[in-house]
């Protein structure tokens, strides 16, 4: 597994902690105590993590733009949290490609999740994509 597989993997599992349990005292401290991991992928996973949180009302309206039928809230925690960490990578971290990030998503997706819900990340990043293209060309 690569390092920012594993970076990503465990942004996943700092928002899904902080989406569940809210910001306890040290809730990141803590969560490092815990799954120690190289200084790299720790980095990488605190950029991701760092980045949805301060871009999540951007982020969130964005999904919830390209999740038809959908709400935030009926999203299964896993989904909207790796759809969140996606967002923020493709709209902010110009360094890592847009396919790159996609894929990890739906591999995630796939790892954590249920069996549709590579396809449901997908989706909803194929078309928050497809609008960024768009307005790009402007």
């Amino acid at each position: 597994m690569g390092l920012r597989r594993k970076s990503r993997e465990l942004a996943l599992q700092l928002l899904f902690q902080l989406d569940v349990n809210k910001d306890g005292p040290d809730w990141r401290k803590q969560f490092w105590k815990v799954h120690p991991a190289p200084p790299g992928v720790r980095a990488f996973a605190d950029r991701l993590v760092d980045g949805v949180l301060a871009n999540q009302a951007e982020i969130d309206r964005l999904i919830q733009k390209h999740a038809l039928n959908w709400t935030l809230n009926r999203m299964s925690i896993v989904d909207r949290n790796i759809l969140r960490c996606a967002v923020f990578e493709i709209l902010m971290l110009s360094d890592v490609p847009v396919k790159v990030t996609i894929n990890e998503a739906i591999e995630i997706a796939k790892r954590y999740s249920d069996e549709e819900s590579g396809a449901f990340v997908n989706g909803i990043l194929d078309h928050i994509v497809k609008e960024a293209a768009l307005v790009k060309k402007e």
